[in-house]
Formats: C-alpha cells, sequence, structure tokens
C-alpha cells in the first residue's frame, strides 16, 4: 500500500521457492550468483514392503517403527539420491505459483500412512545448463515448451527471450530458477490441472516403456494422478541419469525399480538454484547496506537446521553491533588466531 517501514537493519529470510525476495533484492542492488541445486521426482511404494526388504520381515515382533532409506547413485559425474524420505507419509502438492506443479513429502507424527515416499533428485551444477553442455541436458527444448505454456515473466525474459541458454553461469543467475519454473510449467499441463499430478510406474520408466492407463497403482497424493510417461516430461539428461539412478537403487534395495513402484512428479524444490552474496564476516549483502540474507532463501542452508543456524550467526552479528550502536556498523576484523 505504499507505506515504508525504516529500519537500521534487514533481515531477509524467505524460503527457497520465494523467487519474488530474490528479484526484489537484485532490483535494490544486491549481487546474485547462481549455485548447484537438484531436480527429479517423488517416488512411492508400500511401507510393509519396504519393511519387509529393511527388518527382514520381524517388524512386528521387535515393535520397530516404520523404516525409512538413504540411497545414493552416481551418473556419470553428477549424483542421484533420496530427499526428504518421508516414511509412513503422505505425498503432497507444494508449488507456489499459479498453473505450476511442484510435489513434495510429509510424515504425520504418527507415520500411519500405508506408503513411504522420497524426492529422487538428480544433482545439478550451473555449469549443466550452459552452451553446448546444457544443450546436451536438453535445457532449450525444455524452456521453448514451457514458453508456449505459461506468459510467467520468468519464462519469457533474459537469454529465455533471445532464444539461447548462457555462455556462463554468471550470465544469468537467475536461470536455475527458470529451468524449476519451466518443468513445474510442463508437469502443470501433463497433470491436466487442478493439482493433478504425472505419474508412471518405476518399471515402466526404467525399461523405457510407454505406460497404459491401469498402470496407477494406489496413491496417497490425494489431488489424482494422471498416467503419464516422465520421458515426455523430464529434459533428456536429466532422464537418463534418473533411470541410472533408479537401476542402481534397484540393486541396493531389490524390488526398488519394480511394478510396486510409482514416480509422481516433479520434485524441484530441494534448495534454491541462487545465491544472494554477502561479506564472510559482515554477513551482510554486497550491494545493499544493512540488507542481511540468510537461510534457505538467500542460497545459504540446505534444510531446516541448516537455515536455523544460519539464521542465528547472523542474529549474533546483528546484536554485537547493535549493543554499541544505534545503526549496524561493520564488526571488527576477528583477531589472527
Amino acid at each position: 500500500n505504499g507505506e515504508v517501514i525504516a529500519g537500521s537493519a534487514v533481515v531477509l529470510a524467505a524460503g527457497h521457492s520465494a523467487l519474488d525476495a530474490l528479484r526484489m533484492a537484485q532490483r535494490a542492488g544486491a549481487r546474485l550468483e547462481p549455485k548447484g541445486f537438484a531436480m527429479g521426482v517423488r517416488v512411492e511404494h508400500w511401507q510393509s514392503w519396504l519393511d519387509a526388504i529393511q527388518y527382514h520381515g520381524r517388524k512386528a515382533e521387535a515393535g520397530l517403527p516404520p523404516s525409512f532409506y538413504e540411497l545414493v547413485a552416481r551418473s556419470g559425474d553428477r549424483a542421484v539420491y533420496s530427499f526428504c524420505m518421508c516414511p509412513g507419509g503422505w505425498s503432497v502438492p507444494s508449488q507456489a505459483r499459479p498453473d505450476t506443479l511442484v510435489v513434495n513429502g510429509m510424515s504425520l507424527s504418527r507415520r500411519d500412512s500405508p506408503h513411504a515416499n522420497s524426492g529422487i533428485v538428480v544433482e545439478i551444477s550451473p555449469e549443466d545448463w550452459c552452451g553446448r553442455r546444457g544443450g546436451r541436458w536438453g535445457w532449450h527444448e525444455l524452456l521453448k515448451r514451457a514458453a508456449k505454456l505459461s506468459a510467467d515473466p520468468m519464462l519469457h525474459e533474459g537469454t529465455v527471450a533471445q532464444g539461447r541458454l548462457p555462455e556462463s553461469p554468471e550470465e544469468d543467475p537467475l536461470f536455475g530458477t527458470r529451468l524449476q519454473l519451466a518443468l513445474e510449467t510442463i508437469a502443470s499441463h501433463a497433470g491436466g490441472g487442478a493439482g493433478k499430478a504425472p505419474a508412471q510406474r518405476i518399471d515402466r520408466f526404467v525399461r523405457e516403456e510407454p505406460s497404459v492407463p491401469d498402470d496407477l497403482i494406489a496413491t496417497s497424493y490425494l489431488p489424482g494422478l494422471t498416467v503419464s510417461d516422465f520421458a515426455t516430461i523430464l529434459p533428456k539428461g536429466l532422464t537418463r541419469r534418473l533411470r541410472e539412478g533408479l537401476r542402481e537403487f534397484g540393486r541396493i534395495l531389490p524390488g526398488f525399480d519394480g511394478p510396486n513402484g510409482q514416480m509422481i512428479g516433479v520434485e524441484t524444490r530441494t534448495s534454491s538454484p541462487t545465491r544472494i552474496l554477502r561479506d564472510e564476516v559482515t554477513r551482510e549483502a554486497e550491494g545493499v547496506r544493512g540488507l542481511y540474507p540468510a537461510g534457505e532463501g538467500a542460497g545459504y542452508a540446505g534444510g531446516i537446521v541448516s537455515a536455523a543456524l544460519d539464521g542465528i550467526a547472523v542474529a549474533r552479528v546483528l546484536n554485537a553491533a547493535l549493543t554499541t550502536s544505534t545503526t549496524v556498523p561493520h564488526p571488527p576484523e576477528a583477531p589472527a588466531p
């Protein structure tokens, strides 16, 4: 409404999906840089199957809780790994912008859902979306498809509007967020709207077999699923690495890549693809005096605990400065060891 609230210090601690906060900081003069993140899908299995694998059939007699897993594989020079595994949990929609779809997971304290779910994501570095390497991943095709489906400005500006990929990561520090939005837009249309998510049996995807209408498995995802082929949704570089990772997970947990597992997509919000640069000592944003980026949205954390720790560190700097001044000067350099 035009009201201005002045302060001697402003802490910017938005969540990692707050693209408007990143753009606001950039307009104010803050320097941004691209950073690595990960994207993929959420997979769902029966919790009873996972318990039988992990506990060798002794869950009931030993009174054990719903089991979980932590999986990591390599596909060439990139990692494929499980993320935010939810035993006895629910797959849920978590998009924040219209005409997009993002899938996440959660567990209630009882962990009594019959389903286990986890993100299975592929590591992406800024170099992976630049120049010829980015072309081999298929990002250009992904962006063109998304731009035809959405009028979101993030998909119609910068190098995207010029019809090319950046030559270097620094050319467009927000490019990773454009890839997130592109994939989320395509997933939303593949799901058919109303929060419905595209889904495919894992064995069909791994074996490169087409999906059929009766493939879908009972799910915890309440908005509903639409049978799909993720090879037509994900860019080719992501598809290849995800297939290789899922095959490896099937060797670690026999049946993981079998007909009782289901992919639901897409999982894109693992961490922020962009970081607001700040001074290592004062934690003040480069380019904007008095602005203190913190946590996941600023690119300095990768989860609840690390975000909290980063917030504590920023609070300590500010507390030390404010106890000696009505403004927020740079604290003195730490003494040499």
